[in-house]
């Protein structure tokens, strides 16, 4: 069993055709991360809060059976070939229109009908602190062109830090906009009980622009100044004070789901990665636990668990409405469609290359 009180024979499966298994990172501090190679999921992070007491905060399941039939399937996993919405599932590249899946009609969302987080991928390396995992995804497959060969890899850092470095190649111009969607609770989940809301959290984002949004939450084509709107995170706020602001693009979200344009002049690098700059502090009052957010993508997409309905997952927890929140760093949200954004495009001979991590502490 492992600290989140997990079993990992209950994630060995055959799933369309290939094993499917939990792997478990640990470091000296006593933190641990459980992944699991069905859709690259980071299914539990086990982190001390300020009194040293150790609890899961992420939102997940606890067998591969509610994990593949969840009634959230991104609870953790790795998004591609896109993440986010592109408008009406189309997009052209070098003159050739593409329709993809409306996964979420409209529009399409986290690469269709069956993206990167339905997949069982290939584990490369498996060690005590480190899961690097590959998925190949065909020529076609859920309408993208190009063959993509893409791989992700876990570390869990001496210093109670997930680093997640993703790269990718083709061998036809294609979208690739990869990200991670774990929920995340720093108040930490108990046993058979609901988790708690976050709109206690504390949040600071290094952001003076946010992607303002249509009823189907495809931008409206330019950033936006958050200055004097609920968007406004530049100073310390609690999530849910301006929540249910009467505000349209609140709206537009049934609160926050939005992704943010992080500044890329903060001087705040992680380490060895000079282009992964802080792009957001998350806190929790009542623990203390504090998770920082580096990237080297230009947008992070703060999702509040606006559509969560209370159904239950790991160790009988359940999860209510905002119950978690996610921090997904990317590009812009339909950037194929839209000429402001960076775009998300990769051609033969480059390589994409992306970090994230998600850096844990106390206050």
């Amino acid at each position: 069993m492992t600290k989140s009180g997990l079993d990992p024979k209950r994630f060995e499966a055959i799933v369309d055709g290939k094993q499917t298994a939990l792997y478990t990172l640990t470091n000296a501090n006593g933190m641990e991360v459980c992944i699991c190679n069905y859709g690259g999921t980071i299914v539990s992070v086990m982190t001390p809060d300020r009194n040293g007491k150790l609890a899961n905060v992420v939102l997940g399941f606890d067998n591969i059976e509610t994990l593949t039939h969840s009634p959230e399937p991104t609870f953790g996993s790795t998004i591609g070939r896109y993440g986010n919405r592109i408008a009406k599932g189309q997009f052209t590249l070098a003159g050739t229109t593409y329709q993809v899946p409306l996964s979420q009609a409209p529009n399409c969302l986290h690469g269709g009908m069956k993206g990167f987080h339905f997949k069982v991928w290939d584990v490369i390396e498996a060690s005590a602190n480190t899961l690097k995992i590959k998925y190949t995804s065909a020529d076609g497959e859920e309408g993208f062109p190009g063959t993509l060969a893409s791989t992700v890899t876990f570390t869990l850092t001496e210093d109670n830090a997930i680093r997640i470095d993703y790269s990718a190649t083709t061998d036809k111009l294609t979208l690739c906009n990869l990200t991670n969607h774990s929920y995340f609770n720093l108040a930490g989940l108990a046993d058979g009980k609901p988790a708690p809301v976050i709109t206690d959290h504390v949040l600071t984002m290094n952001c003076d622009n946010y992607i303002p949004v249509d009823a189907t939450c495809i931008p409206l084509g330019h950033r936006a100044k958050v200055e004097g709107t609920p968007f406004d995170f530049r100073k310390p706020h609690v999530i849910g004070e301006r929540i249910e602001a009467d505000d349209e693009q609140i709206r537009n979200g049934a609160g926050y789901d939005h992704c943010f344009a992080v500044n890329r002049d903060e001087k705040a690098h992680w380490k060895d990665v000079k282009d992964c700059v802080l792009a957001s502090i998350a806190e929790c009052p009542t623990t203390g636990r504090v998770m920082k957010t580096y990237t080297t993508e230009p947008g992070l997409q703060l999702y509040t668990a606006n559509w969560l309905s209370g159904f239950a997952g790991i160790n009988g927890t359940t999860f209510p409405r905002r119950s978690g929140f996610c921090l997904e760093a990317q590009h812009h949200p339909d950037s194929p469609n839209q000429p402001e954004f960076e775009q998300a495009t990769l051609a033969p001979g480059e390589t994409y290359r992306q970090v994230t991590v998600y850096a844990f502490g106390v206050n």
